[in-house]
């Protein structure tokens, strides 16, 4: 039996509230406020919230920096009114017209301009709310021919601005999320191995790290648990989106252990047996209601999500070590096989 007592903490994004959009369709549901959604994160059991910088301060590309960090002021109030912890900040760089082709690997030296305004005003933001983190969600970064870009130039650049970030902010840690495509077609930093090697790479590796996501792993091919454990081997884990992915399809953020069970059973074992969440860090659920939902507002799938993870959090801490160390031990992987799917199947 596990000896593990971590008790987690829950963090989702207010883009998981779905707006109802559909790239290939009309809106299905409702849009809500994004103030209005700040009431369901207690009542569903999260504790923190996810941010992009224009969740903060909204059109923030219009506002002076004074109003900026105004209106993030006024937003730390309704945050602590709702007991709620702003887990990050993310700069969004792949709406504006500046950031089509990359922003920190743009060949426009004004678009990097912009690329990095728009990251010193998340730190800022960040600093205001009283968050640690800086999520850098490379998005557009790469390329759709690789003549487009000189990689090892647009690799430099990334590294640049890493350091950069590091400089403006002695405190402010980088988490990196990687991912191999979409909606760039080749991604720079597509999997956890390149945002550690960029870490190591920095002028201060241990304030950057990464954070994993479920459905970018199964795009690029591998299994989370894995990724997972790569980062924690390092002590680089920031947080996690977890999720599930139906294939190498678009990025689906499913419903947590929707398709695969066992691997996400597997993803709460390894966070689980590395004392993941020990230190305060987040679950976060990086999930979004079924495009033909018809319920509006829809928090179902974040209550599902959550759910799944408690659930196999006891089949973790329920797993028993001694035969597992034993099956190990006799390179019985048959049996230990055996014993997990009766596990996983076993009220």
């Amino acid at each position: 039996m596990s000896t593990s007592s971590t008790t987690y903490r829950f963090s989702f994004g207010p883009w998981n509230i779905s707006e109802g959009a559909d790239p290939f369709g009309p809106d299905v549901r409702k849009p809500i406020a994004e103030e209005e959604k700040l009431a369901f994160f207690r009542e569903l059991g999260f504790e923190g919230i996810q941010l992009h910088d224009d969740d903060a301060v909204p059109d923030i590309d219009s506002k002076s920096h004074a109003q900026m960090l105004k209106e993030a002021e006024a937003l730390k109030t309704k945050l602590g009114n709702q007991g709620l912890t702003p887990e990050f900040v993310a700069p969004r760089l792949w709406f504006a017209p500046q950031t089509v082709d990359g922003g920190y690997t743009s060949n426009r030296a004004a678009d990097r301009d912009y690329a990095w305004e728009r990251t010193a005003k998340s730190i800022d933001i960040a600093k205001t709310l009283g968050s640690k983190a800086v999520v850098l969600w490379l998005a557009r970064e790469g390329s759709y021919i690789r003549e487009a870009k000189d990689a090892r130039v647009a690799y430099t650049r990334i590294l640049e601005t890493v350091n950069k970030i590091l400089a403006y902010d002695p405190e402010i840690e980088i988490w990196i999320e990687p991912k191999p495509n979409e909606p760039t077609d080749q991604a720079y930093v597509p999997t956890m191995g390149h945002a550690i090697a960029l870490a190591y790479a920095s002028a201060d590796h241990k304030r950057v790290k990464g954070l994993m996501e479920s459905a970018h792993a199964l795009l690029a091919g591998l299994d989370p648990s894995d990724e997972l454990s790569f980062a924690l081997a390092h002590g680089k884990l920031g947080s996690v989106h977890l999720n599930d992915q139906n294939g190498l399809k678009y990025d689906q953020d499913k419903n947590f252990g929707s398709v695969n069970l066992r691997g996400a059973f597997n993803q709460v074992r390894v966070l689980d047996e590395a004392g993941y969440g020990s230190a305060g860090e987040f679950v976060g659920l990086d999930v979004k209601t079924m495009r033909t939902e018809a319920k509006s507002p829809s928090m179902e799938h974040l209550k599902t999500s959550r759910a799944i993870f408690l659930a196999l959090l006891d089949k973790v801490r329920a797993l028993d070590q001694e035969l597992v160390r034993q099956c190990r031990e006799a390179r019985d992987y048959e049996a230990l096989e055996a014993y997990l799917l009766r596990h996983l199947m076993t009220a």
